[in-house]
């Protein structure tokens, strides 16, 4: 690509997740403590809220489409938290199974759950290089 053809990135706009059922996809993420930001069933769409900031993570009903266990390798969305221990628990307790234990990373911890139709989402934190990560 020439320099008068390039384009700018400049940002994510959202994350789009596919599922099979709307309504059952809202309560898990809500379940999971992703506050719903709006919700349109004649569209098939709910955009979860992920911080204060604008894009999220948008659910959109596919027809047809299953539950299944998350396909490895698969692409994974990890969010910061302030704590990944901290949040694996609180999955736990919401009765949202983790796919592992939290596990070590160079910025701190991780956790990672799949929703019913396979999508991964990492919930990871940056105890160990607090000067990366965002003030809460």
């Amino acid at each position: 690509m020439s320099d008068d053809e390039s384009y700018e990135l400049l940002g994510f706009d959202n994350v789009l997740l596919p599922v099979g059922d709307l309504g059952q996809a809202v309560a898990f993420y809500e379940r999971a403590g992703f506050p719903v930001a709006f919700r349109l069933d004649e569209a098939g769409i709910a955009l979860l809220k992920v911080g204060g900031e604008t894009p999220g993570l948008l659910l959109r009903a596919e027809e047809e489409f299953g539950q299944r266990p998350p396909l490895w390798p698969s692409p994974r969305i990890w969010l910061e938290v302030p704590d990944a221990r901290t949040a694996a628990e609180a999955l736990r307790r919401a009765g949202i199974p983790p796919l592992d234990e939290p596990f070590p990373v160079a910025t701190g911890w991780t956790v990672e759950f799949a929703d019913p139709w396979g999508n991964v989402i990492g919930l990871t934190d940056y105890t160990k290089r607090p000067e990366l990560g965002r003030r809460p």
